[in-house]
């Protein structure tokens, strides 16, 4: 039941593989990735309806059995424990081991599960497949194996450094995302876990994706640490012309922060796993936009080119903002993306979209290539990935700490409050005059600045900016600004979407 085409193809190489006297490697992964994209899309096999149907709750309560993990027997520094079929999870995927000896199919059983006092446990099929799976490395303690990866459910995996705790996920490959004829998920069908030595830091995975319009090959290689990084190289062999390709997508829930515009009641003075995209541009500049939760959908892009470096971030780590004692939302990681060679034209993309509870994934951020319209072309990326919690270096200086909005003077001002703080900035004198760069759209016809005041926070070491705009008219308006002193700028530049 869980053996598809994919593994078939697998098992083809593998033959390959030990005549040629060489171990599986990425180039295997990549050939048959392309192969399948030659053939017709099919619909993986799903799982039984009833499966599909069960509570939340009753999966929660199926649980791996933690002495069955793949290589704990074998006091290996990584262990690998499976996540059991059902409810939102609705396809499996074949899970191998490869060491010296080859590649060896990982078995499902129903015996590798608990299943509390569920009344179906008798019902599971004995080849019913994995969801998905989670790593497990000493990464707090040299006694104890923390969950510091998982993949789970089409091409999401998330992981998370150190001192955090779970929140955005990042998507092998994204297509179609916000588009009106609707989004196209691929998903894994097929992984190949690379059997660690005893003083292993690393894991290696190879992953095969599918999809109607795609096939793809990934080498992941994972280092946990205070910062866990997760080297990506992907391959895409297209089946037919993609009008939008995402790649390295991430995702994270935002329901409110201190820059919304609040409609609803919550005790919690913000709700968020991200409160912001950071870009760092070829021309030296860092640029940083605050995430919202938008009345309507919003897709924001950002010209790009000879990216530095992007990520969706969690910079505010005060629990004083969140007062959640149950989600600890001040701990999540955030994700920055360093591309590996060049990724030619392109821009970064991100959409927002409206959610009225704090459970969705509603800000999806991805690097949009430019792709000639009817090309079939393979293509390859190359990117490393760090989750982390906070980096003095992204940006090195200078940063927005708090963006506030409110109606300004007159009912058709918007004034912003914009704080920015920074090693150089705290060392600044009280009395020092800074200059507040701010343009308001592409000219006139966009607004005008009616109002700007730049003063030293006292309190904290920081700097604000107050400015008050009027908008031209009902569309949106980019609005930016940075801190400048006799012609250097000391800070990252702040933008925004201001939608009437």
């Amino acid at each position: 039941m869980v053996r598809g085409l994919g593994a078939l193809l697998a098992a083809i190489l593998l033959v390959g593989t030990a005549e040629q006297g060489r171990a599986f490697d990425f180039p295997d992964v990549q050939k048959a990735a392309q192969e399948l994209s030659k053939e017709q899309f099919k619909e993986p096999a799903k799982i039984p309806d009833w499966l599909l149907k069960i509570s939340y709750d009753q999966w929660r309560q199926i649980r791996f059995r933690t002495d069955k993990s793949l290589w704990r027997e074998r006091d290996l520094p990584f262990e690998i424990q499976f996540f059991h079929p059902g409810l939102f999870y609705d396809r499996t995927v074949v899970i191998n081991q490869v060491d010296s000896a080859g590649v060896h199919a990982v078995p499902f059983t129903p015996s590798l599960f608990e299943y509390a006092n569920l009344d179906f446990a008798s019902k599971v099929p004995q080849d019913l497949g994995f969801a998905g799976f989670r790593i497990h490395y000493p990464i707090k303690k040299p006694e104890y194996k923390d969950e510091v990866i998982v993949f789970l459910g089409a091409t999401y995996f998330r992981a998370l450094g150190r001192d955090q705790g779970f929140g955005a996920s990042a998507r092998g490959i994204s297509i179609d995302t916000a588009l009106p004829k609707g989004e196209e998920f691929p998903f894994f069908k097929e992984f190949w876990l690379v059997r660690p030595t005893k003083k292993a830091a690393e894991l290696a995975i190879f992953a095969l994706a599918d999809s109607p319009s795609l096939s793809a090959a990934y080498k992941f290689v994972v280092r946990p640490g205070e910062q866990t990084t997760v080297a990506v190289d992907v391959s895409v062999y297209r089946r037919r012309p993609i009008e939008k390709l995402g790649v390295a997508p991430m995702t994270s829930m935002f329901y409110h922060g201190e820059n919304t515009k609040r409609w609803f009641d919550d005790f919690r003075p913000e709700v968020h796993d991200s409160d912001g995209v950071l870009l760092s541009l070829a021309n030296g500049e860092w640029l940083w936009r605050p995430i919202d939760n938008p009345e309507r959908l919003s897709v924001a892009a950002f010209s790009a080119p000879g990216l530095r470096g992007f990520g969706l971030i969690q910079r505010d780590h005060d629990f004083d903002h969140y007062q959640d004692l149950e989600t600890h939302q001040q701990d999540r990681p955030s994700v920055w993306i360093t591309p590996r060679g060049d990724w030619g034209n392109g821009h970064v993309e991100l959409v927002e979209i409206p959610t009225g509870a704090d459970f969705n994934d509603n800000a999806v951020v991805s690097w949009v290539p430019e792709l000639p319209a009817d090309s079939l072309e393979p293509l390859s990326f190359s990117y490393t990935m760090n989750w982390y919690g906070t980096d003095p270096t992204r940006p090195p200086d200078g940063r927005t700490v708090q963006t506030r909005r409110e109606t300004g003077a007159k009912p058709t001002y918007e004034r912003f409050i914009v704080d920015f703080e920074g090693k150089r900035l705290a060392q600044l004198k009280d009395d020092t005059v800074l200059r507040a760069v701010v343009t308001v759209g592409s000219g006139e016809k966009s607004g005008r600045i009616v109002e700007q005041l730049v003063t030293k926070n006292t309190i904290t070491g920081g700097w604000r900016l107050v400015f008050q705009v009027e908008p031209a008219g009902n569309e949106p308006v980019e609005l930016r600004a940075f801190l400048d002193r006799g012609g250097e700028a000391l800070t990252e530049t702040w933008t925004y979407t201001l939608v009437r």
